[in-house]
């Protein structure tokens, strides 16, 4: 996105920090998204169990996990869309108890993976929608999708039919009528799922400039792709079987992951014996009930000899300016390790070749298996 001029974003009434500002100054209500003890079940399949969550203000969460971990399910709960009989749970947004509200009347904003836009509305009436079923005047319809208009680049687009946009621009038209509306918490469901690489990359970008601007708006943005949480996040929550891995910030659950499953998930990761790992007589060596977590960026292919791991190298992969690398290890040959090294960087790797391979001791991390 080109940088926009967002002053007018700042005014009472619009979108940005004065709004919530003073709403808070007159409801002296915390902020954010506040979920405790959640229970669902849909008969005897529990979906989330016993989770509680807490999402500041301003914060860009990103919800991660395999397909049927529940992250799903938690959006459409905080959304209020979850009906069933076997539903427990509190849910408080910016000091408001909204565990029973029905869905219109919570003030979220929603953007699916679907845009959903209305094909016989022009883009300007697709983004007002909202105001308009809200009987805001025609005068504050108009600024206010003006201005969200001009805040994810389509100030000149509002004539246009929805058919006449690419994919990209269609998702920006639904993020616009999602933020018109002023939302306590932004919900996006997978919303780059349905984009091309190259596409997604760009949007992932809009969307985290956008964040950048809009710094007191909450979003929670469920995704299965471990980029978008790593790009996106200030925290990001990897789920498993409808309970929480592991909450941190990105790097959080890059350098320091919990288990094994959160190591592989946020990224390629190579788990070794602790007797493999490290040299006899090293505290770590006798570890029964952990293994050695180490990316493969932090491994280094040296001349045979020059390290403490030696193998061969088993295949060589190039991907433009980085090359990976598979060596299987003297000590374990039947599972071989991964190397992400850039090109033109050392030793150039060669298939069949034997070579140690470096490490510092920091690029270590004991974790479960």
């Amino acid at each position: 996105m080109k940088p926009v001029t967002t002053a007018s974003l700042a005014q009472p009434g619009a979108l940005g920090a004065a709004r919530d500002a003073r709403e808070d100054a007159l409801t002296g209500t915390p902020d954010g998204v506040h979920i405790e003890h959640l229970t669902v079940r849909f008969g005897a399949r529990t979906v989330l169990d016993d989770l509680s969550l807490t999402i500041e203000r301003g914060e860009l969460l990103t919800v991660l996990g395999k397909s049927g971990c529940g992250k799903t399910t938690l959006l459409r709960f905080i959304a209020g869309f979850v009906e069933t009989e076997g539903l427990a749970g509190t849910l408080t947004v910016a000091g408001r108890d909204l565990t029973h509200v029905p869905p219109h009347k919570r003030n979220l904003g929603l953007l699916f993976q679907s845009y959903a836009l209305f094909p016989h509305l022009s883009v300007f009436e697709n983004v007002a929608f909202g105001l308009r079923a809200r009987r805001v005047s025609s005068g504050e319809v108009s600024r206010r999708v003006a201005d969200v208009l001009k805040l994810v680049q389509l100030g000149d687009a509002g004539h246009v039919m929805p058919a006449q946009l690419s994919g990209g621009m269609q998702q920006r038209v639904a993020l616009a009528r999602a933020l018109v509306i002023e939302p306590d918490v932004l919900l996006l469901d997978e919303p780059l799922s349905a984009l091309d690489a190259n596409l997604r990359a760009s949007v992932r970008s809009e969307l985290k400039s956008l964040h950048e601007r809009l710094p007191n708006l909450t979003i929670v943005c469920v995704t299965h792709d471990q980029d978008d949480a790593l790009v996106l996040s200030d925290r990001t929550l990897l789920m498993r079987e409808g309970r929480v891995a592991q909450l941190g910030t990105p790097q959080q659950l890059y350098d320091t992951p919990n288990d094994g499953f959160v190591a592989r998930y946020l990224g390629a990761a190579n788990l070794l014996p602790p007797h493999v790992a490290f040299p006899l007589g090293d505290s770590r060596y006798e570890e029964r009930d952990r293994v050695a977590c180490i990316r493969p960026e932090r491994l280094r292919i040296v001349p045979l000899g020059e390290a403490a791991l030696h193998g061969v190298i088993t295949s060589v992969e190039w991907y433009g300016s980085a090359l990976s690398v598979q060596v299987a290890l003297d000590a374990m040959p039947n599972e071989p390790v991964l190397i992400a090294t850039q090109r033109g960087l050392g030793m150039t790797p060669e298939k069949g070749a034997r070579i140690s391979l470096h490490y510092e001791a920091d690029d270590v991390v004991l974790i479960k298996p």
